[in-house]
């Protein structure tokens, strides 16, 4: 690979983990306006009609297998739909901070699913990783005074996100060798949008309806669809290729830095020493969780884990 070819390929994942750190600002931004399931919805819908031109261009549809269709539903059931319930809602509770941190040990609990139904082996390095970033959770979230730093709510409906994209990673593994990536994300986002509607009628139209909103109370959350959903998601896909699943994942550790330092900018939010160094603790645990794992066709689906949407 030249130099200006491996420049693109870290330039795009680079690019696609800042993408990714921004959607938990642009979703905190968003939710001043518009609820969480309208936020989800609409994010939802551009994405959709986005990834359908971008296939469309591309000429990646591929046709489902009827053994495959009841896989393609768990699949959208467990992320988006269930996903984003938690991430959305939670996030509602937390800082944009604090959620790309729980966010972010997904691969370690998706390492921990995979070990049991997939009997995949982790090594004594990986399980130390694992407990370490628990512990650094606990110290990013626990105050001085040994209390919570924000309501228990938003750690629970985390939570919900956190195991719900072990589910999504547990059935993805089943079929990320027979279809495309983008194809995969663009089906999901399809029916999680069909699963969503329903919720959106009952709980938001009324609301959304009857309020008033301007261009710019929409910009963040076509942010979310144009560069979260899709343009961060085939940048990441475009550098897995070239790099390595291993190496593209690993990059994934700094989106809690990004989000971070973001929210510390735009959203003014407060970063203790203590909030540093239990991130810090997390991505090293991160780090080592990952280390020297093999099986590609788990990594295929860990890739895709917590990013699709």
């Amino acid at each position: 690979m030249s130099e200006a070819s491996k420049l693109r390929v870290y330039g795009a994942v680079v690019i696609s983990m800042i993408f990714w750190a921004f959607s938990f600002i642009w979703f905190k931004v968003a939710n001043e306006t518009l609820k969480p399931i309208t936020i989800v919805f609409l994010r939802l819908v551009l994405a959709v009609i986005m990834l359908f031109t971008y296939l469309s261009l591309k000429k990646k549809f591929q046709k489902i297998r009827k053994e495959h269709r009841r896989l393609f539903l768990l699949l959208a059931l467990f992320e988006p739909f269930l996903y984003f319930l938690g991430e959305s809602n939670g996030l509602t509770y937390v800082t944009s901070t604090t959620g790309s941190v729980i966010i972010s040990t997904i691969p370690v609990i998706a390492a921990i699913g995979a070990r049991f139904v997939f009997r995949e082996k982790l090594r004594t390095l990986n399980y130390a990783g694992i407990m370490l970033s628990f512990i650094g959770i606990i110290i990013f979230v626990i105050n001085p005074g040994g209390s919570l730093s924000f309501n228990i709510k938003g750690l629970l409906l985390l939570g919900l996100a956190v195991v719900s994209a072990v589910g999504y990673n547990l059935v993805l593994s089943t079929l990320v060798g027979s279809y495309g990536s983008v194809f995969i994300v663009f089906v999901q986002n399809v029916i999680g949008a069909v699963l969503f509607l329903p919720v959106f009628l009952v709980t938001d139209l009324g609301t959304f309806i009857h309020s008033s909103y301007t261009l710019k109370t929409f910009v963040p959350v076509i942010e979310l669809a144009f560069f979260a959903s899709c343009g961060a998601f085939i940048l990441f896909a475009f550098s897995v290729r070239h790099m390595g699943i291993s190496k593209a994942n690993a990059f994934t550790n700094c989106i809690p830095v990004f989000t971070a330092i973001f929210s510390f900018i735009i959203l003014h939010e407060k970063l203790t020493f203590q909030n540093i160094a239990g991130m810090a603790i997390v991505i090293t645990g991160i780090f080592l969780s990952q280390a020297n794992r093999k099986k590609e066709d788990i990594d295929d689906a860990l890739a895709l884990t917590g990013k699709t949407a």
